[in-house]
């Protein structure tokens, strides 16, 4: 199962700050099993959306530069209320230090003033060509690929 869970970029100042929206719908397929007579959004997948909402403050303050962009670790999880199908979700991401092929965040979601989670974590980005030459392509499809989303993700 592959996620996006990013519905859409709110604001982004470059190099800083991203904020974005996840909507959650009663469709969502792991929703039938996590928990099935009360639906809510497991707590790896909210630490997910906001390592893809830093994923994307990277993408766009660095014009796209790496195809790869992967947790590497998480620190101070915590969280707050629960994510349930209707609620929308605010996240928030904030550039801590960017140094070669790491960067660390400040993140935090929240539904209607209240904090769902909160973490400082830290990605890698790389690009395949690094560790094979042969996959300069398959890198230059995956930013074909985040560019053509970025454009719907940044539509009001």
């Amino acid at each position: 199962m592959r996620f996006n869970l990013v519905d859409q970029i709110v604001e982004v100042e470059p190099n800083q700050s991203l904020t974005a929206l996840k909507n959650l719908t009663s469709g969502e397929e792991y929703l039938a099993d996590h928990f099935p007579s009360f639906p809510v959004m497991p707590g790896v997948l909210m630490l997910q959306a906001l390592v893809e909402s830093a994923a994307w403050l990277l993408r766009l303050s660095e014009n796209f530069k790496n195809s790869i962009i992967v947790l590497r670790d998480a620190k101070n999880v915590k969280y707050g209320s629960f994510l349930q199908p209707g609620s929308q979700m605010l996240l928030k991401v904030n550039l801590v230090s960017n140094e070669g092929s790491q960067a660390t965040f400040k993140g935090q979601g929240e539904v209607e003033g209240k904090r769902t989670v909160n973490a400082k974590f830290t990605v890698a980005q790389y690009n395949l060509r690094d560790k094979d030459p042969e996959l300069a392509e398959t890198d230059e499809d995956i930013v074909k690929h985040y560019r053509s989303l970025a454009r719907l993700l940044q539509k009001s």
